[in-house]
């Protein structure tokens, strides 16, 4: 074990000891570190480098139902005795909750020396030259890709590693490491009238060798921003929309800030109450799953200590489980999914990977069955009711007439209901892409409103 885990395991022991020894009945201690590198260069120059480390500590404790909180940056003796003791004093200013237990001991994970590949090494090397010149080198395949390219916002490197350590005072111990790269380029090309069309393409993975080439991302998003020019609205009505990978994960990810444990027992959802009713077309099944090598999401264990586990969310369009803490599960008379996730000191559920399952249509497969649609490339702005599941954004993208792009689009809004647009999905691609947490192919969805002219 790395020296450095060892000292934030003492750590997190020292302050769940201090907090139990000043009348805390349970105690949970995380303690992490990281170190984050970030270099951005536009048109051939540097303009902004940052490298940081941080190191922190948080505390929760618990005592005659009581749940109280405290962070620390401070992590001296004395900064750690502080933080006990500001937690414990919150104590006596908390509503008391009695679903706010720990997990049951006899439910803990316990196998420590399982691996799911999530940190490389190799970044631990990478240097602010390095990064700078992986940034430049995209940015300069994007603006040698066409001589229309003579505009950039920039392109830019990050690179994130971290570890963590949690200690509670019901047993548990466990320990994660991370890693993360990306980079990104976002060229801009004049259209006529003086306006600008953007492109922007980005790669990422837990591992540096598995990211695309700097060439391959700036010549991706050369021809996005290509793509655009000669981009206008269309006429108001219904049509077939399809979303490609990245505009997917953002329609999957709306879905899954319904399914959380806390969005149902405060009635803030619009999927209460409808667990075994059908909640998406038949052909759509989503799965949480934390156990997938190298993943964004993937881990061992949840953040109350309970081991990972796969959780079928939507089978075949039936609505079969939320993702659960467990003090949503016990709100809500169910049991824990093992989705508790640990921001500082503050425990609530989350997805791990939230994974759409892929179809058998190649993404050309989809459009060219699409007698008469949008293809949305991106979307902006935040329009969503989670209570109604009322659904509006801008969108751009791309006509399609008889099965063939025939222009792009812009300046338009998409709108439906979340519910009605899931239920709706009539085509699914095999083209899932693995860029986060959230993870989906291309799905069209048969009808959507469409504001334009």
């Amino acid at each position: 074990m790395p020296t450095q885990v060892k000292e934030l395991r003492t750590l997190a022991r020292t302050v769940v000891d201090l907090a139990l020894n000043q009348g805390a009945e349970v105690a949970e201690a995380s303690v992490g570190q990281g170190w984050d590198l970030s270099a951005k260069v536009r048109l051939g120059e540097v303009e902004l480098v940052e490298e940081a480390g941080h190191k922190g500590l948080s505390l929760r404790v618990r005592r005659n139902d009581h749940v109280a909180a405290s962070s620390t940056s401070d992590l001296r003796p004395e900064g750690l005795l502080r933080c006990v003791l500001n937690a414990i004093e919150l104590l006596e200013l908390s509503e008391p909750d009695p679903d706010s237990r720990p997990a049951e001991q006899s439910d803990l994970y316990r196998q420590l020396d399982s691996d799911l590949n999530l940190y490389d090494d190799h970044l631990e090397q990478l240097d602010t030259d390095r990064a700078t010149e992986l940034a430049k080198a995209a940015e300069e395949a994007a603006l040698k890709f066409d001589s229309r390219v003579t505009l950039s916002e920039g392109a830019t490197f990050g690179r994130a590693l971290g570890e963590s350590v949690l200690v509670f005072s019901n047993g548990f111990e466990g320990v994660r490491r991370g890693t993360q790269a990306s980079l990104s380029v976002a060229p801009v090309v004049e259209d006529c009238a003086g306006k600008r069309r953007r492109g922007h393409f980005y790669s990422a993975h837990r591992f540096l060798d598995q990211l695309q080439s700097p060439e391959q991302i700036g010549h991706a998003a050369a021809k996005r921003a290509l793509d655009q020019l000669g981009s206008r609205s269309v006429a108001t009505g219904d049509a077939p929309i399809i979303f490609p990978p990245d505009t997917a994960r953002s329609i999957i990810g709306t879905f899954a800030e319904c399914i959380m444990g806390s969005a149902l027992w405060r009635r803030s959802s619009y999927l209460v109450e409808r667990l075994g009713t059908a909640v998406a077309s038949a052909i759509v099944t989503l799965v949480d799953d934390p156990t997938r090598p190298s993943g964004f999401g993937s881990r061992l264990f949840d953040g109350e200590g309970l081991p990972s586990r796969v959780n079928t969310v939507v089978e075949n369009g039936t609505y079969l489980s939320p993702l659960l803490d467990c003090t949503s599960a016990r709100k809500l008379g169910m049991k824990s999914t093992s989705n508790a996730s640990r921001q500082g000191a503050m425990v609530s559920p989350s997805i791990s990977n939230f994974v759409m399952k892929s179809g058998e249509l190649t993404p050309e497969a989809v459009i060219a069955s699409t007698k008469r649609g949008f293809y949305v490339t991106s979307l902006m702005g935040f329009g969503f009711n989670p209570v109604t599941g009322d659904f509006s954004r801008g969108a751009a993208g791309f006509w399609i007439e008889d099965g063939q792009f025939v222009h792009p689009v812009s300046e338009v809004t998409i709108s439906s209901n979340i519910d009605t647009m899931l239920k709706n999905i009539d085509a699914i691609g095999n083209d899932a892409e693995v860029k986060s947490s959230i993870i989906a192919p291309t799905f069209r969805v048969s009808c959507m409103m469409i504001g334009g002219q």
